[in-house]
């Protein structure tokens, strides 16, 4: 059973930047797939991105638009944790972000599909 902790949540002022990260534990695959997802009560889940920890070659991650050309993901150099670097924060991005992660075979554009999710962190962007 895998399991998913974050940490990095806080406040920040727009356009400002906050730095999320995930720690994987209890697998043992090689290649999977680890992702964000974030949640705003009373609203849909909503994807960040989601990429193929392990993968070799190809670019195998993808970002959703909202997020686009503001937030990236990159994986440790352990293979157990992924991070989200949020730059130009917008007031639309407050919300409650959880790390993801599936079991192979997995892709990165279906993050809101993955198995596993951690317990969250809050994050407030506030002008």
């Amino acid at each position: 059973q895998m399991q998913l902790v974050e940490s990095g949540g806080g406040s920040v002022q727009v356009g400002g930047s906050l730095r999320l990260s995930c720690r994987a534990s209890g697998h043992t695959y090689d290649t999977y797939c680890m992702g964000w997802i974030r949640q705003v009560p009373g609203k849909d889940d909503e994807g960040v991105a989601g990429t193929v920890i392990g993968s070799i070659g190809r670019s195998s991650t993808y970002y959703f638009d909202s997020v686009k050309g503001r937030f990236t993901i990159s994986p440790g150099h352990d293979k157990n944790t992924l991070f989200l670097q949020m730059d130009d924060t917008k007031p639309d991005d407050t919300a409650m972000y959880y790390c993801a992660a599936a079991a192979p075979p997995c892709f990165g554009q279906y993050v809101l599909r993955y198995k596993y999710r951690g317990q969250g962190t809050q994050v407030t962007v506030s002008s």
